[in-house]
């Protein structure tokens, strides 16, 4: 049964569930059997949507067998996956394009439609740029539940405009596949808050543990609130899932507590540098300590 909320009557919440766990290098089979286990867990627990870690269903950083586990028939078998758990789900895989292999999460309904589909946009450093191609827009938003969501993945959140142009596209969630490591544990700490802070909406965060090759993934997967509070955390090195609901009133609430979207002016102009007037050197012939 789907899952999208096309009442605009129906409960205005949406119970979510955030899985952090190091996943299996290249264990495609692997993953999607640690999938159905969170998902039994999550739906034991309430949730409509279950969250993963970025490449979750492949592996981040498995080098070269990145191409033999990213199959033409990968979204086929995670929709299948998402069926037979009966629970939606955003789920990080590397997904085949014609120019190669995209980042991507995929936003299953409990049915095993396909809801949408985002692909990074913002590949971070030689690691990134060397296995993927980017994506070439921002999540499309969607009223799942009442509440509207859009998707990112890790260092696309780093870039303020991004959650900005989600948040004035109508999200009041954003949900954020990531494979954060060291050293960068402050952002899974602070910058996360803020950019649900700064935005008046709410963040599910979920990252990995554990390492693949050289990295080495920080952990502390949250779900933030709109006014910054923290609903649900994860430790640094637990395999974890997290459960909180967001609702889609208490995010409108927090908007008109805190009206930055309304008070911003985005429009203000920079004007150029102004030319620099020295002082004119002082006259002192007339003076009398000489």
């Amino acid at each position: 049964m789907s899952t999208l909320n096309t009442d605009a009557t129906a409960s205005a919440s949406l119970r979510i569930a955030v899985l952090q766990s190091s996943g299996l290098e290249g264990d495609v089979a692997g993953n999607l059997r640690a999938l159905a286990e969170a998902a039994r867990r999550a739906h034991a627990q309430g949730a409509d949507l279950l969250v993963t870690p970025e490449m979750f269903v492949t592996g981040y950083n498995i080098g070269e067998r990145l191409d033999e586990v990213v199959t033409d028939d990968l979204p086929d078998r995670i929709r299948t996956a998402v069926r037979e758990s009966g629970l939606a789900m955003a789920v990080g895989t590397g997904i085949r394009r014609p120019d190669g292999i995209a980042n991507s999460v995929l936003l299953v309904d409990a049915d095993g439609s396909l809801i949408a589909r985002y692909d990074k946009t913002h590949l971070f450093g030689p690691l990134d740029r060397s296995l993927f191609v980017a994506g070439d827009s921002l999540s499309p938003v969607i009223d799942f539940h009442g509440v509207r969501l859009a998707m990112l993945i890790c260092y696309d959140v780093e870039f303020p405009e991004n959650v900005r142009a989600l948040t004035l596209a109508g999200a009041q969630l954003v949900v954020v596949p990531t494979a954060q490591m060291e050293p960068y544990e402050f952002i899974a700490e602070h910058l996360i808050r803020v950019r649900a802070w700064e935005n008046q909406i709410a963040i599910a965060y979920a990252n990995r543990v554990g390492s693949e090759g050289r990295l080495h993934y920080v952990g502390r997967s949250s779900i933030v609130n709109a006014d910054g509070s923290v609903l649900a955390h994860a430790g640094a090195t637990d395999h974890d899932l997290l459960v909180a609901t967001v609702d889609a009133r208490a995010i409108e609430g927090a908007q008109s507590r805190n009206p930055y979207l309304s008070d911003r002016r985005p429009n203000l102009p920079v004007p150029p540098a102004p030319p620099i007037h020295p002082l004119p050197e002082e006259d002192d012939s007339h003076d009398r300590t000489r």
